[in-house]
């Protein structure tokens, strides 16, 4: 099955290189059309998305027919659904572009409460530029994001992906989740995004 590259599929190795070996339960938070879920299947023993967009996981559920091991469920971030939202019934939960549409703080501890202890979190984010320092950085990757975007024939999302601008600063979401995740890894990259790594004690 044909692949889409972008932004965000751009740091999936990441994610994936970040699930626990033996991984049991994961969960993909705003799952999109599934193109994650298939790679974290490879590393669990079960998968499940969770999206708002109806057309999102009819997309997943199409892209991602051939494995059984697989669930997907149309529901908001933090939702109420025990079978899905059970505290302590994952050991890695993964969430890519997802954040900046949620309420920071709430989704973090939301994320923290339903991991097992020793589960992992592997969060790719956007920010919000802000300050100077934010503009020096984010212009200075251009040249580079050109070849990158060039080498992959440039970046292609689903027409129903839900596109929001970020509202946090990178400062602010550094500090929240040094606050809310203790020693979580936040880390920015190239294109745009950072990364938020981090293992529940």
């Amino acid at each position: 099955m044909d692949e889409p590259w972008n932004h965000n599929v751009h740091y999936h190795p990441l994610v994936v290189g970040f699930v626990p070996d033996g991984c049991g339960r994961a969960l993909d938070v705003g799952c999109g059309d599934g193109t994650l879920i298939r790679k974290l299947a490879a590393r669990a023993r079960d998968v499940t998305g969770v999206d708002r967009s109806p057309e999102m996981i009819a997309a997943a559920r199409a892209r991602c027919g051939d494995l059984p091991h697989a669930r997907f469920a149309e529901t908001d971030f933090p939702g109420t659904d025990p079978d899905l939202f059970a505290p302590g019934s994952y050991d890695f939960i993964s969430a890519v572009a997802v954040l900046h549409h949620l309420d920071l703080p709430s989704a973090l501890r939301a994320m923290a409460g339903l991991l097992a202890p020793g589960g992992r979190l592997a969060i790719i984010g956007l920010a919000r530029t802000a300050s100077p320092l934010d503009w020096v950085l984010g212009a200075a990757q251009f040249p580079a994001v050109r070849v990158v975007d060039a080498l992959h024939g440039g970046a292609r999302t689903a027409a129903a992906m839900p596109v929001r601008d970020p509202r946090e600063p990178w400062s602010e979401v550094r500090r929240t989740s040094r606050r809310v995740l203790p020693g979580s890894r936040f880390r920015r990259h190239l294109l745009w995004r950072y990364s938020l790594l981090w293992q529940k004690p």
